[in-house]
């Protein structure tokens, strides 16, 4: 059950009120990890894939890369990057969740590309030095950083000048139908699946993370503020999902 405050609100660090506490929130990703992908094929059609590869080609690396994906979770986004840098270049996937990069590792197998390496690591304090990436990635993660300007603020550290950040996350639609539609999913559906999943607190922070999330212009000023520029953005799937792209000083 959530947590609620005496009027009945969610309150503060609850799955309902789309915050958690980073300990909470790498708990229950090891939790779901069994269900992530699952999951995430049914929620999105499958589309997310397509999303990722829309994501990769603004990241905009080519043969001999090295690309850092944040928050790489079972490391699809990884798996598009390697493709793109090829044998000679180097992909690292960070993840806070043991589990969730246990699959990934077993996802690796013989795939194109680079070799990916999945490394644990936390957003807010990325294990690496200053200007060693051409690139990095974070999907569907960001609205998770505790601290989303500090996550972004690391990602850009450790990217080269001129490298790019790429930030693939959902976000609001605002107009009809689809905004109808759109509350009708991640309000009632997403929910209700995650129930059957086995794990409703997990499916209902989802929705509740999304909203409080910073809309895309609100996104590429916390960018700009994190030592970015040359910010731009995509909205695609008709306004649900936004890739932000920000140029490193």
């Amino acid at each position: 059950m959530t947590p609620a405050t005496a009027d009945g609100k969610p309150t503060p660090g609850s799955a309902g009120s789309g915050t958690m506490e980073e300990p909470q929130v790498r708990a229950m990703f090891d939790r779901i990890s069994g269900v992530y992908d699952r999951m995430n094929g049914v929620m999105t059609a499958g589309l997310h894939h397509h999303w990722r590869r829309r994501a990769v080609d603004l990241a905009a690396v080519g043969s001999g890369a090295r690309v850092l994906d944040v928050a790489t979770g079972t490391g699809d986004m990884a798996f598009e990057l390697a493709k793109r840098v090829g044998v000679e270049g180097e992909v690292i996937g960070s993840d806070f969740s043991e589990k969730m990069l246990d699959l990934a590792r077993a996802k690796a197998g013989d795939r194109d590309g680079a070799t990916v390496a999945f490394e644990s690591g936390n957003a807010l304090d990325l294990p690496y030095p200053d200007d060693v990436f051409d690139a990095a990635t974070v999907g569907f993660g960001a609205r998770n950083f505790s601290e989303l300007g500090k996550g972004i603020t690391e990602m850009a550290r450790v990217v080269k000048p001129g490298g790019r950040v790429v930030i693939l996350e959902i976000t609001t639609p605002t107009k009809r139908p689809l905004s109808t539609f759109y509350r009708l999913w991640f309000d009632r559906i997403v929910p209700g699946l995650g129930k059957v999943a086995g794990d409703p607190d997990a499916y209902s922070y989802l929705p509740n993370s999304v909203k409080r999330f910073p809309g895309p212009a609100q996104l590429a000023t916390v960018m700009e503020d994190s030592g970015l520029q040359h910010i731009h953005w995509v909205l695609t799937a008709g306004g649900i999902i936004a890739i932000h792209v920000g140029e490193v000083r």
